[in-house]
């Protein structure tokens, strides 16, 4: 198992540096964050990449916020898949495993937003197949907000008609979406048991926990809210074979991740 933050730790000023730091309080995974888009030179990218790799960092990446396969505008749709395949690259230089993407809202077609998702996918993969970047992992986030697309029965349909696509758990988005969902040990089992089977080698995880309302997701919150309460979820993978990358969206990115990881005794400093 390994814990990082959802983007570079401020203690450092420069990418480099806030790998170090995230080394150095026992973190091993990092998420770039793309979301205003993937801007990095490909010279640069592989610069970063070498030091995650000096530091055994997993490093995975967050696609632009932007991305709307469901839109009523085709050029949103098409720049959709620029967004999507812009962040692959910057991956595939970085080392990245895995970039998390944000795939749709319903809008006034719900009955859309699959086929959508699913078109708008495999334009992607074309794309990168193309180029011959097949290291990469196009990872659909479970959504918080119930105007969103992304439920696991959701991406597993995705997953159906598209290669090279896998979920990612974001455990406070199910608990929001399903308005204090994650109650019980045996909540939280249901829900790793429904997605072990669809995460591949390595699950992905989002962690934090949340504040949301009668349409699911409102912010972000630290984990001692305890809503969800994530010693659930330690306790019920502690002896879990799985691999697995937890990457901590709570508004104390690295001290949360440190938290989550002490929840499990086998990884307590």
């Amino acid at each position: 198992m390994r814990f990082g933050p959802a983007g570079y730790p401020s203690a450092g000023k420069t990418p480099e540096k806030s790998l170090e730091y995230t080394r150095s309080i026992g973190l091993d995974a990092l998420e770039v964050e793309f979301v205003r888009g993937a801007r990095i030179r490909p010279e640069r990218a592989d610069e970063i990449g070498a030091k995650a790799r000096e530091l055994d960092i997993r490093l995975s990446c967050h696609a632009p916020y932007f991305i709307s396969f469901n839109s009523e505008n085709p050029e949103t749709r098409e720049k959709s898949v620029e967004y999507v395949t812009s962040t692959a690259r910057a991956a595939h230089h970085l080392g990245a495993y895995l970039i998390v993407i944000h795939a749709a809202s319903y809008g006034k077609s719900p009955e859309t937003a699959l086929p959508s998702v699913i078109e708008g996918l495999s334009k992607c993969k074309d794309v990168l197949d193309d180029e011959g970047i097949k290291d990469v992992i196009l990872g659909v986030e479970t959504m918080g907000k119930l105007g969103q697309f992304g439920t696991l029965e959701e991406i597993a349909k995705v997953m159906d008609s598209v290669d090279g696509v896998r979920p990612v758990l974001d455990v406070a988005h199910v608990h929001a979406r399903g308005r204090g969902r994650l109650k019980t040990e045996a909540d939280m089992r249901d829900l790793i048991e429904e997605f072990f089977p669809l995460c591949g080698d390595i699950a992905h995880f989002h962690i934090s926990c949340i504040k949301y309302g009668d349409k699911g997701e409102i912010s972000h919150l630290p984990l001692e809210s305890k809503d969800p309460d994530l010693q659930m979820l330690a306790d019920v993978l502690q002896d879990s074979k799985q691999e697995c990358t937890f990457i901590c969206e709570s508004p104390l990115i690295e001290e949360d991740a440190v938290v989550f990881r002490d929840m499990f005794p086998a990884y307590r400093r």
